[in-house]
């Protein structure tokens, strides 16, 4: 069974920073994309970032030039740097795995419990 534990949220004021941790545990042989969704109060849960095992990486508009996102395979643990912040970024964040592969095969759309990300001055 496949865990992912999220860590570093919190309260920010505008123009801060903050960097979120995800890290998955279980057994795991390979993981491909790992990627970053939020979902803010009564809105759809939408992508915010995305980086596969190589390093490529993809950006939603509203966070492209502010947040970086990064992984370290060693430790299959990818990060969200969130730079710049704004109220709009409120929101709860979600660490998203969609193919895991274990000794037993595969495993499918893994999600975080989500950790809360607030914007606020």
């Amino acid at each position: 069974q496949l865990h992912l534990v999220e860590s570093g949220g919190g309260l920010v004021q505008p123009g801060g920073s903050l960097r979120l941790s995800c890290q998955a545990s279980g057994s795991i042989l390979s993981i491909n994309v790992m990627d970053w969704y939020r979902q803010a109060p009564g809105k759809q849960r939408e992508l915010v970032a995305a980086i596969s095992r190589g390093g490529g990486t993809n950006y939603a508009d509203s966070v492209r030039g502010r947040f970086t996102i990064s992984r370290d395979n060693t430790k299959n643990t990818v990060f969200l740097q969130m730079n710049s912040l704004k109220t709009e970024d409120t929101a709860v964040y979600y660490c998203h795995v969609a193919v895991v592969r274990t000794p037993d095969g595969y495993q499918y759309d893994n999600w975080g419990q989500g950790t809360q990300v607030t914007v606020s001055s």
